[in-house]
């Protein structure tokens, strides 16, 4: 396993309590750290990947969540529905415009949530992504935070090829990064900074 995603959900739960409240889930189609049986008043699951929405409608309907679990195939700017808390799980730095997105966010609800990597985590670097959780950072702190916690873990791995694989969706960049653990004869181990951020 890549990371301990158990202590990821673990921080979450710790940081802000999702009960009785009308949650916008943005980016569940990803692993799901904000679990579905959270005794939510209302979770609303909304992703553009309509496969990976496919799973978790599966996931949903073998817990028999149908009822408090609404699951919507679309990008985040479409959306117009209304609640409590909006809760971005790792894609805000994703998004091509962050600033729209928290605009568009606190016309939706008065609790916005962002669960997302540090701008000085190593693991950034090799999955190319820097550039792009330093903007979302940048626009958070313009935005207004009213609170943050940073964590850190491990991004671990058992050889390159297992490195590499986790690496190859981010391209050509994060390929040639990873490349300097080529022929590792032990366990890689990067360091991972992530924060939540209540804004």
């Amino acid at each position: 396993m890549a990371t301990d995603y158990a202590r990821l959900a673990e921080n979450l739960g710790c940081f802000y309590d999702f009960t009785g409240k009308v949650v916008l889930f943005i980016g569940a189609a990803g692993r799901q750290l904000l679990d579905p049986a959270t005794p939510t008043k209302k979770l609303i699951a909304i992703d553009k990947d309509v496969e990976a929405l496919r799973r978790l409608n599966a996931h949903i309907g073998a817990q028999g969540l149908q009822d408090s679990v609404e699951v919507i195939g679309a990008s985040f700017e479409e959306v117009t529905l209304h609640g409590d808390t909006v809760y971005f799980e790792f894609c805000l730095h994703e998004m091509d415009d962050p600033e729209k997105a928290l605009i568009h966010a606190k016309s939706l609800a008065p609790d916005i949530v962002v669960y997302d990597h540090s701008p000085d985590s190593e693991w950034i670097y090799y999955g190319a992504e820097e550039n792009k959780v330093s903007r979302s950072s940048a626009v958070m702190a313009h935005f207004g935070i009213r609170r943050r916690q940073t964590f850190h873990a491990e991004q671990r791995f058992a050889n390159y090829t297992e490195l590499l694989a986790k690496v190859l969706p981010q391209g050509p960049l994060a390929i040639e990064r990873a490349q300097r653990f080529e022929g590792a004869v032990a366990d890689i181990v990067i360091p991972m900074s992530y924060e939540l951020n209540l804004l």
